[in-house]
């Protein structure tokens, strides 16, 4: 599948609310497939549709959490969800440091909820639920703001140019 351009602050589609899916189809499969790529080439942990101009509420997200010490590492799970929804959120917030693809060289110090239940569709149109916690909580929340047009900027508490890579974890 191609890989697509991922774009900046500079193109209004990714200030723009996404709209919802209501066609499951061929056109979709290939829009996901194209973002999967597009994600893995960049590299990061997720992407939302609006990154790569379309403006579609569907995010597809790659993530293993850190192996605790001496245990094998867990290969990566892929989560592809159209038009997600968070719909429970912990009361307890975690400051965290993130980065984005549309950012490219900027991090910046965001405030999350530390658990997420996130709801949507699978890619038949099959209604699907995730409970997540920690970076991948994270990940689903930054995920999920772009589909409203909103940026870690916006969020962020502080933000930076980076030295050197970006951090590892990037959204």
């Amino acid at each position: 599948m191609p890989v697509r351009t991922i774009i900046t602050p500079a193109n209004p589609i990714l200030r723009q609310k996404a709209k919802k899916v209501t066609t499951f189809g061929p056109a979709l499969k290939t829009l996901v497939d194209d973002m999967v790529d597009t994600m893995r080439e960049a590299p990061g942990v997720g992407l939302a549709a609006p990154q790569v101009a379309v403006s579609q509420r569907v995010i597809v997200i790659e993530f293993a959490p850190e192996p605790e010490e001496g245990q094998e590492p867990e290969p990566p799970k892929l989560y592809r969800v159209i038009n997600p929804e968070i719909v429970k959120a912990s009361d307890e917030m975690v400051m965290g440091v993130e980065g984005c693809l549309s950012i490219p060289g900027y991090a910046g110090d965001v405030e999350r909820h530390a658990a997420v239940s996130v709801k949507g569709f699978n890619l038949q149109g099959k209604p699907i639920k995730i409970k997540a916690e920690g970076w991948l909580a994270r990940i689903f929340q930054h995920e999920i703001d772009h589909l409203d047009g909103v940026l870690l900027i916006d969020r962020a508490a502080k933000v930076w140019k980076m030295e050197g890579e970006a951090p590892r974890n990037t959204p």
